[in-house]
């Protein structure tokens, strides 16, 4: 405001006295700015920052997903299911600084944040001995000459290392599994969730950062002051330049009335919260950003959203439309990529031991049991279960 008055008043000091204004309009002082928009840069690191450091929508959402998914408990199945127990073991302990849970909170986060996550196994005396997780950001490719990963160099504390990739078919385990969503341009990255939601990313922070320069600055005019005369002389100026800074500006002084005088007038130029509908347009950008990360939003407490009838069919439907999806792919992905030291060992989330669908399985077993035409074997197979193994002295 006091660089706008300082302007004007130099314009009106250089008027002649007396001196009829060029226009009309001469004596009406207003400022327009045309901006534009100012986006995060679409790479990882800076929608992380933007993102899981300084919003609490996607901050909440990814810790919801990662920390829930990593959660659930996981089963061996398969052809080599006996030596399942080893491959838990493992994943229960993946590394002596971390537990499995911390571990698989990492990846998710990466998957959510990133698009990709990495996972390292160290080998000792040609065993897997642990698995650690690796920065998506320090990760650097090298294509082969089929374009598919040919080696991974991972640099950290000024140090870099490289992991070849053995041939497709050895007899060993890669010291690198790369997890990635899928990307539309992209064979080899991920496409991150929070990419997608960048620009409601964008609109939620700009809302948050409105409202705070509104609590700063809550009575600093956004408009044009018109004079009827045709000039201010110097005192009236600072007169009024000093009244403005002192009464009309920050928070103490929001929604304070403006008192003019001596033929001034206030005409608002910006269009006020209201009219923009400000507070459904932050509300909306964090419904938005919910739906990139697979949340109902009434988990996250945000309002306007009715299309869960209750809190525990909203925390199904994240089970079954986010979580499970996220772990069984994950899981998978980790059992294909460890079957040269464990086996054909195939790894899924245990859905009995989920909570929040206990009631769906619970009508399920009502529903499997009440089929009289279906054997024991085809029963357990309906739930799930793998067929009943024969008591020991039967045959």
């Amino acid at each position: 405001m006091s660089t706008l008055l300082e302007r004007l008043a130099r314009v009106a000091r250089r008027t002649p006295h007396g001196a009829a204004p060029a226009t009309k309009a001469a004596p009406a002082f207003a400022l327009y700015a045309e901006g534009r928009a100012c986006w995060t840069p679409r790479d990882p690191a800076a929608l992380a920052q933007a993102g899981y450091q300084r919003n609490p929508v996607v901050h909440r959402a990814v810790r919801l997903v990662a920390e829930s998914a990593a959660s659930l408990p996981l089963i061996a199945t398969g052809p080599d299911a006996a030596r399942g127990g080893d491959l838990l073991a493992l994943l229960a302990r993946p590394n002596p600084r971390e537990s499995g849970t911390q571990l698989l909170e990492t990846v998710f986060a990466d998957l959510l944040l990133a698009g990709t996550a990495y996972l390292e196994a160290v080998t000792l005396d040609g065993r897997v001995a642990a698995l650690q997780a690796l920065r998506p950001g320090r990760m650097r490719m090298l294509p082969g000459p089929d374009g598919w990963p040919a080696a991974y160099i991972y640099t950290a504390g000024g140090q870099s290392r490289r992991f070849d990739l053995p041939a497709p078919g050895a007899p060993e385990v890669a010291p690198i599994l790369a997890l990635s969503l899928f990307h539309p341009e992209d064979e080899a990255g991920g496409f991150a969730p929070i990419a997608a939601a960048a620009a409601a990313l964008d609109i939620h922070n700009a809302a948050s950062a409105w409202n705070k320069a509104l609590l700063d600055n809550a009575a600093r005019p956004s408009g044009a002051l018109v004079f009827a005369g045709a000039t201010l002389s110097e005192p009236q100026f600072d007169r009024l330049k000093a009244e403005l800074e002192a009464n009309y500006q920050g928070a103490a002084n929001a929604g304070r009335p403006l008192l003019l005088e001596g033929g001034l007038d206030w005409k608002p130029l910006a269009l006020s919260p209201r009219d923009m509908d400000f507070v459904e347009a932050k509300n909306a950008a964090a419904r938005e950003i919910a739906l990139a990360f697979g949340v109902p939003p009434l988990l996250l407490g945000l309002p306007g959203d009715n299309t869960h009838a209750n809190y525990a069919e909203a925390n199904r439907a994240l089970y079954r439309q986010t979580l499970i999806p996220l772990a069984t792919r994950t899981a998978k992905a980790l059992g294909v990529w460890l079957e040269p030291a464990f086996g054909s060992v195939d790894l899924e989330p245990d859905l009995d031991r989920i909570e929040a669908l206990s009631a769906e399985r619970e009508s399920l077993w009502r529903r499997v049991q009440a089929a009289e035409f279906l054997s024991i074997s085809e029963k357990r197979a309906a739930v799930g279960y793998p067929p009943e193994m024969p008591r020991e002295g039967e045959a």
